[in-house]
């Protein structure tokens, strides 16, 4: 039964609504815990190399060279794909595609799912997108696929991933692309 307000707009309950709140500073979300930032992003590496159709949705915060630290972090986004064995699917506009979006081509926020469904992705990670979009797909997502979803986020996290990492700036990503190629060595991949 819905009930008055937004929660009762969503047919499954948003993650703040079951009390999930994002990680203090220096620490990772997983599976609705607080836990050291390190041990997510070995699961969030393990999740990308084991799962199926992994996949990188880059936003305009990493896609635009707006400033340095945009450039170098596209970069890592490419090496973290290499190492990953990734595939990339931009997220660089947010207006809604109407009458309908090519799911092949892009992810928009309007319509995450579509993207996820075509091309059969079972773990993504989200990097370089707005915070108020990123927030809006993630909940699409956690509500109508099975995709393991991991956002790295320049700034507080989303609560809605299951594995949300915060504060993700070069020296992080550059963290995570070491953690993943140990990961990697260690399941013979």
């Amino acid at each position: 039964m819905a009930t008055l307000g937004p929660s009762g707009f969503s047919p499954y309950p948003v993650a703040v609504y079951e009390g999930v709140l994002n990680p203090p500073p220096g620490k990772a979300l997983m599976f609705n815990e607080i836990v050291d930032e390190e041990i997510a992003m070995r699961e969030a590496a393990k999740a990308m190399l084991t799962l199926p159709n992994a996949t990188i949705f880059p936003g305009p915060q990493v896609l635009y060279a707006w400033n340095e630290e945009a450039k170098e972090k596209a970069k890592l986004v490419r090496k973290m794909a290499e190492v990953l064995n990734a595939k990339i699917i931009p997220m660089y506009d947010y207006r809604p595609k109407y009458p309908k979006i090519d799911p092949a081509v892009e992810i928009n926020p309007n319509h995450p799912n579509l993207t996820i469904w075509h091309n059969k992705i079972k773990a993504c990670i989200f990097v370089g997108v707005h915070c108020h979009y990123a927030n809006v797909a993630l909940k699409i997502i956690r509500a109508e696929t099975d995709c393991f979803t991991i956002a790295m986020c320049g700034m507080a996290g989303h609560e809605d991933a299951m594995i949300t990492l915060r504060d993700q700036h070069i020296e992080e990503m550059e963290k995570f692309i070491k953690i993943a190629e140990e990961v990697k060595r260690e399941l013979g991949k």
